[in-house]
């Protein structure tokens, strides 16, 4: 069945990024245990989606490189310590479990973030440094820590190209929808008892090759650069793939004047966050605002202010929001106020990050709160309209009948551009849509809807009839082509 154009005014499906991180790291979130089996392993990533599916989400941010290791088969690193409990050594029985958690979110609807740490060479839970561990094979590129972390010395070109050519090999071959880095750069100065960055070395090198930098700015100039690089490498191999980065929250203290406390990643990490927004250096930032909204010194709607106002570009600005900062009630209404704040002060693109999955999990009532709150109605990801605006073409559909529904089934000839369908239908009056993955080929709807007996004491139970179906398809960008109408009035003749 040929469908049609269709000019009618549809519902406005909403627009929200919603995710969550899922750490890898000490086995945070998941697996639960290193070495687990691989089908308990599969089996913990079905709970985890299936959870963010049915509260509403539509992303997921889930870490792939822990500790310059990986979660995935990689030439460049080994396989992780905190996926088969001994670094180098693939998963028995084989599988790649970065393809299988994408294919998995994906056929959920929900986006899929690979989440490095640039520059964490091992971790103090990683388990004794292997010979497969670029500590032991590139140890020009690391520095060890007092604490016993190992760092990849930003400072070198030969790390910038190693972590630069990991983002890119995961950009290449797997069909991730978003780069993420966190707040870790230079490490935090607790990492080496408060002690400077031991990079005398590079340092060294720099100055004799007539650098002119102070030592704090070349450290920022250094990182700077690696952001600059990732942001264009990702958008020459393959633009519709976001970059995204969660800075800790506060970029220095007294920006804003309220904010009298607080770390400073600026002349710490050697971070310079605000900078990247201005420059445009990524498609969105999530400024992990893990403080309540009432604490004064670091108010969490104070500092989203700062942030927006720093937000030049007009990139996504989505807050981390730590869920689990309360408990019970408390924590159910702080993540409330929180959302209800981001969509006040961000209602084009609005959007969080929740850290992390854990409180959803553990606690039912606030995974239930959201669901039936915030997030009742299902939402597409915002767009991204400084990457695209082209609108993609319309899907080609078809419809049967079969009893007493309709499947509609649909294809499309960019599919590989194309990461949602809305289906929409309209039932007298009414109209509601569903969101589906790409990779969904149809979908059965109800000729006849039974509507519930009113709350005003009319216990009849009545009917509605279908009258109208459309379609559209969304791009990898966000764009909705136009929508095409399902003729289905000689359907009941």
């Amino acid at each position: 069945m040929v469908s049609h154009k269709f000019t009618e005014t549809l519902p406005t499906v909403p627009r929200e990024f919603r995710a969550a991180w899922v750490a890898t790291v000490a086995n945070i979130n998941w697996p639960s245990d290193k070495g687990l089996p691989v089908e308990e392993q599969k089996h913990e990533v079905i709970k985890l989606l299936d959870l963010l599916k049915a509260s509403h989400f539509n992303a997921i941010i889930l870490q792939v490189r822990p500790q310059a290791d990986a979660i995935y088969p990689s030439d460049l690193e080994p396989w992780s310590y905190f996926l088969t409990g001994k670094q180098g050594q693939a998963p028995k029985p084989y599988y790649d479990p970065l393809k299988f958690w994408i294919e998995q979110a994906h056929k959920r609807g929900l986006e899929l973030h690979a989440w490095l740490n640039p520059y964490r060479a091992h971790h103090l839970s990683g388990g004794p440094v292997t010979e497969t561990s670029i500590v032991k094979k590139r140890p020009d590129l690391v520095v060890k820590l007092e604490t016993g972390y190992w760092w990849l010395d930003p400072g070198k070109k030969g790390t910038q190209d190693h972590s630069y050519n990991v983002v890119m090999d995961i950009v290449k071959r797997y069909d991730v929808d978003g780069i993420h880095f966190d707040d870790y750069f230079y490490p935090y100065p607790s990492y080496n008892n408060n002690k400077d960055f031991p990079d005398e070395e590079s340092w060294q090198s720099y100055l004799q090759k007539g650098g002119k930098l102070s030592r704090p700015d070349w450290r920022r100039q250094n990182v700077n650069i690696f952001i600059k690089r990732i942001y264009y490498g990702i958008k020459k191999r393959k633009p519709s793939v976001k970059f995204g980065i969660s800075p800790f929250g506060v970029w220095r203290p007294s920006y804003p004047p309220s904010v009298v406390a607080g770390f400073d990643q600026y002349n710490e990490l050697y971070a310079d966050a605000k900078l990247w927004l201005n420059k445009g250096w990524l498609d969105y930032i999530t400024p992990q605002l893990y403080w309540p909204i009432n604490r004064i010194e670091l108010s969490f709607p104070v500092l989203l202010n700062w942030w927006k106002e720093e937000n030049k570009k007009g990139r996504h600005l989505w807050p981390g929001l730590n869920i689990g900062i309360k408990k019970g009630e408390n924590a159910i209404d702080e993540t409330i106020n929180q959302i209800m704040i981001v969509r006040g002060m961000l209602p084009k693109s609005p959007g969080e990050v929740h850290w992390s999955i854990e409180p959803l999990i553990t606690s039912p009532d606030l995974a239930q709160a959201i669901s039936e709150g915030p997030y009742k109605e299902p939402a597409l990801t915002p767009k991204y309209p400084w990457l695209s605006k082209k609108i993609p073409k319309l899907p080609e559909v078809k419809v049967s009948k079969e009893n007493d529904s309709l499947t509609v089934s649909w294809k499309h000839k960019n599919l590989s551009n194309i990461s949602h369908l809305i289906l929409y239908y309209k039932f007298k009056n009414e109209w509601d849509y569903r969101i589906l993955s790409s990779d969904i080929k149809s979908q059965k709807v109800p000729l006849i809807k039974k509507i519930n007996p009113s709350k005003n004491g009319d216990l009849t139970e009545t009917t509605e009839t279908l009258n109208t179906i459309a379609i559209s398809s969304v791009d990898k960008f966000g764009n909705e082509s136009s929508v095409v109408k399902i003729p289905i009035s000689n359907i009941y003749h």
